[in-house]
């Protein structure tokens, strides 16, 4: 103990500068000043760190050491709770809740395999069958080639939320379409998106752009893929856009498509579809090519058991989940790229002879949490300033229904389910026929 009270004072107030330096360096560099009302909080419990720790110099050894045990105690708590919220996921309430619901519904058991382990499975039966794997994994990569799709012509594993995996058949360019959509002389819809456009967790033909084709009864392409922010949409709609498209839908997400575009805007590649018109990877010409690259990286990654492995160590350092449970974080204010990249799409369409409709898609937080309406209201004013058609699924849809919530998997976190997906592929359609 005696040691412990010599480095206590040194120890505590160099963690807590530390601290403070890393608060700014994610609120002032990282984030670019973007993020500042996020981090107002932790700006505040650095500083109440750093003053508390500049008082224990000056405090006699019989209260240094009850602070120590104090200290010490408190810690071994926050981690004690992290590990219980890190490692609660598979013996949750929640979990046996929606196994309970998802059992009395369909008779079947739910589906608990890792991803890998459903793969392995599979495999046995169709040896083309793949995991699922996302342009969005390639970000932080300085490569001369980002792939914006996924293998192609094969079935691929994706996402478990409903109590069964949802699978789907890629197409020759690997997204989520039956293949001879790109036959078609005529497209009504064309999509850009995330996992809510890419159709996660359930199977065609529930997803949006399912059910717009069969409300339309024209061909839909979809473009969406999970992980993608609006710079990821832009590029891959330059890179696949067809001449014979009447109608291209904008599915925006507020969860994280401004967070993702702050992160996609620091990839030298991508910045080349905001800087350069003309720039082109030419990708519909370089499928074996991305599904060897996509392919090697799978492997890479299993070896590594990244994908499936579920505990995170530098998150559990930050007490993420402590952090998630108790602190809400908005996502990132509107960079100035978002309009810039969103009137780049336009012109771009335009000039195709096509039409524009930028879709807002609500997360489940707002209608579960008290929620921060500032993003909402900047994305809404900047597509408004483009003059471009706004279809408010929160407004038009989600607001109309006593328990919006009934749109989510058991009404938890996740993406929409089968109804969700198809009452917003209603209003969309709705909305897009004026």
């Amino acid at each position: 103990m005696s040691l412990l009270k010599k480095i206590f004072s040194p120890s505590i107030t160099i963690i807590s500068f530390l601290l403070f330096f890393y608060v700014f360096y994610k609120s002032e560099i990282f984030w670019e000043g973007r993020q500042r009302d996020v981090y107002f909080i932790y700006y505040i419990i650095t500083l109440i760190l750093i003053f508390f720790s500049v008082i224990t110099f000056f405090l006699n050894t019989k209260i240094k050491e009850y602070l120590i045990i104090s200290c010490l105690s408190i810690v071994v708590t926050l981690y004690l709770f992290e590990t219980y919220l890190t490692f609660n996921k598979f013996s949750s309430k929640e979990l046996k809740f929606k196994e309970k619901l998802y059992y009395k519904k369909t008779g079947k058991n739910w589906d608990n395999r890792r991803l890998f382990e459903i793969e392995k499975d599979l495999k046995t039966i169709d040896e083309k069958i793949v995991t699922r794997f996302y342009p969005i994994f390639f970000i932080k990569e300085e490569n001369s080639f980002l792939p914006l799709s996924g293998i192609s012509n094969s079935r691929t594993i994706h996402c478990n939320e409903n109590g069964y995996y949802s699978i789907y058949e890629s197409d020759r360019y690997g997204f989520n379409n039956p293949n001879e959509e790109w036959d078609s002389k005529k497209i009504e819809y064309l999509l850009v998106g995330d996992s809510y456009t890419h159709g996660a967790c359930v199977n065609r033909p529930n997803d949006i752009s399912s059910v717009l084709r069969k409300l339309s009864g024209n061909s839909v392409l979809n473009l969406g893929f999970s992980g993608d922010g609006p710079l990821l949409q832009y590029a891959t709609l330059r890179e696949y856009f067809k001449p014979n498209v009447k109608k291209v839908l904008w599915l925006y997400y507020e969860g994280n498509d401004l967070t993702e575009l702050l992160n996609e805007k620091k990839n030298n590649l991508l910045k080349n579809y905001l800087n350069n018109k003309n720039f082109t990877q030419n990708l519909t010409l370089k499928q074996d090519k991305i599904d060897k690259f996509i392919s090697n990286k799978l492997k890479a990654e299993k070896a590594k058991g990244l994908i499936s492995k579920e505990f995170k160590i530098k998150k559990f350092i930050k007490l993420g989940k402590l952090r998630e449970t108790l602190i809400y974080n908005p996502p990132a204010s509107p960079a100035p790229e978002f309009q810039k990249t969103l009137r780049l799409a336009k012109n771009f369409i335009k000039k195709n002879n096509s039409k524009l409709y930028f879709v807002y898609l609500p997360e489940f937080k707002r209608y579960k949490y008290k929620y921060d309406e500032k993003n909402y209201k900047l994305v809404k004013n900047i597509v408004h300033e483009l003059d471009i058609p706004f279809i408010d699924l929160h407004e038009e849809l989600f607001l109309k229904e006593e328990d919006p919530l009934k749109f989510f998997p058991f009404k938890l976190l996740g993406h929409y389910n089968i109804d969700g997906y198809k009452r917003v592929a209603e209003t969309i359609y709705k909305f897009s026929k004026r």
